[in-house]
């Protein structure tokens, strides 16, 4: 190996014994023509271990190689190799498969994620979009403006879709004060998060449009929340999910009221802090931060709670 890797040291320069006591401290010093030698010993030494290095980080030993060894031909090119030589450096591609198949992982994902971003695609790729959608107030989500919601539930997309779910976020007697005609009143996580158990068509043309009073937050919310659950269930088979087409209403139920009243039911409007409903509203406020799904989320919460009472009682207790 040492005559191969240095033409020019040869074995009257340094010998096997000669080595040893230039690499074994307290044995006799070197000539200059030996030091010169195991100084460049040692640089090779530190240059096939960058090579490990390199191999491991970069995932190709081609890469690796050629950086070191650019004037290195392949074992496919060389047709002067040795079939040991030739031998080694099949293994040598072979240790790295492992690495390869990871990129080639990596690779997939970074391809299906460049592909929902470039194009116009729902969340899986598997289709175009049917709604016309607009810029809105939240740029991760599809926005759609309440004309494109009263066709919507005309039924002159009907053809188009296999089934279509209006998701009202607002608080019970928000939606019994006035609602799209066909919504659904889900304001807590469970009952959003119970879409995802519930069977959809072969299709999976099963649309969704979430909307609250301005479509400002809670629906937002929970528009967020499926898809983050959506991609939870399927993370094994990303970027597969069971509703991959999702909406949100822009401007919300007073926008879409303020337009097309004669699509609500009833006919009216009934606003989240309705002077009425102050007791009402506390309580579902409330009841629409819990999730029962979520174990740790209320041991969380019992522990800030808690943490809250010893900061109370400690400011209690302070001189005024």
């Amino acid at each position: 190996m040492r005559l191969r890797l240095f033409d020019d040291v040869t074995c009257d320069e340094i010998s096997h014994e000669d080595l040893e006591d230039m690499m074994t401290p307290g044995r006799k010093a070197c000539t200059d023509s030996q030091c010169t030698a195991l100084k460049d010993i040692k640089e090779t030494l530190d240059s096939m271990e960058f090579l490990r290095k390199s191999l491991s980080r970069r995932g190709s030993a081609n890469d690796a190689r050629k950086s070191l060894f650019p004037g290195k031909r392949s074992a496919e090119t060389d047709v002067n190799s040795s079939p040991i030589q030739a031998s080694k450096k099949a293994r040598d591609c072979s240790d790295s498969a492992p690495i390869y198949t990871l990129n080639t992982l990596s690779n997939d994902i970074m391809q299906a994620v460049e592909t929902l971003e470039l194009a116009d695609k729902v969340a899986d790729g598997s289709r175009d979009y049917t709604l016309p959608s607009i810029p809105g107030q939240h740029r991760d989500l599809r926005s759609i403006s309440p004309e494109v919601m009263a066709d919507v539930v005309s039924g002159r997309y009907k053809y188009l879709f296999s089934d279509v779910t209006i998701v009202d976020c607002r608080y019970p007697y928000e939606f019994e004060g006035g609602h799209i005609k066909g919504a659904v009143n889900l304001f807590t996580k469970d009952d959003v998060n119970a879409l995802l158990h519930r069977p959809v068509s072969g299709d999976k043309r099963h649309v969704l449009i979430f909307h609250c009073e301005f479509s400002s937050e809670r629906g937002p919310k929970m528009y967020r929340f499926l898809r983050s659950q959506d991609r939870e269930l399927h993370k094994d088979q990303y970027p597969a999910l069971l509703f991959p087409e999702v909406y949100l209403l822009h401007g919300g139920y007073k926008a879409f009221f303020n337009k097309f009243k004669n699509l609500c039911v009833p006919d009216s409007y009934k606003p989240m802090m309705h002077e009425d409903h102050s007791a009402d509203l506390r309580h579902f406020r409330v009841k629409s931060k819990s999730w029962t799904a979520g174990e740790k989320q209320h041991e969380s919460s019992r522990r800030h709670r808690s943490r809250l009472g010893r900061q109370l009682s400690f400011y209690e207790k302070l001189p005024s």
